[in-house]
């Protein structure tokens, strides 16, 4: 049921501006899908789901291509300057981290968004990265080094 709505939730907001999560909600419902706020919420998320200006001027929904995602300089810097090194480990990323950094790296990491990545969990200096497949890891680390040097 999950995927079938998140994919209606993508058809709806390539046919329809749609600006807020009540709208969707009652697209969603008109198309036979009845979700709460909360749920809606977390599919927006899941689906990566960003606002854009609509051609009419209004904001509305639209998926976040890989291009469109814009690294702040918070998270640019606190990489940069916590991370030391990155180890894959079959599908395990483990990055070590200056002393203390590794929970504020992990959470740049999981705010970021990249692609791969199933979830982070940090200790003191040291974060392991649970990466969906071990073919994805190298890619993983190559998208956080271009974060940490800027060129994201």
């Amino acid at each position: 049921m999950k995927g079938k709505r998140q994919e209606k939730i993508l058809e709806l907001i390539k046919q329809y501006d749609i600006e807020t999560q009540e709208e969707l909600s009652k697209h969603l419902k008109a198309a036979g899908f009845s979700s709460t706020q909360g749920t809606i919420s977390r599919d927006i998320r899941e689906l990566k789901l960003t606002k854009v200006t609509g051609e009419n001027g209004r904001q509305k929904y639209a998926p976040m291509h890989r291009d469109d995602i814009h690294v702040s300089s918070k998270y640019r810097r606190v990489l940069s300057e916590g991370i030391i090194s990155m180890e894959d480990a079959e599908n395990i990323l483990v990055i070590k981290t200056v002393p203390g950094m590794a929970m504020a790296c992990a959470a740049a990491i999981d705010s970021i968004s990249i692609r791969g990545i199933v979830g982070c969990i940090a200790g003191d200096d040291t974060i392991f990265c649970v990466v969906k497949e071990k073919p994805m890891v190298e890619d993983v680390i190559e998208q956080i080094d271009i974060i940490r040097k800027g060129t994201a």
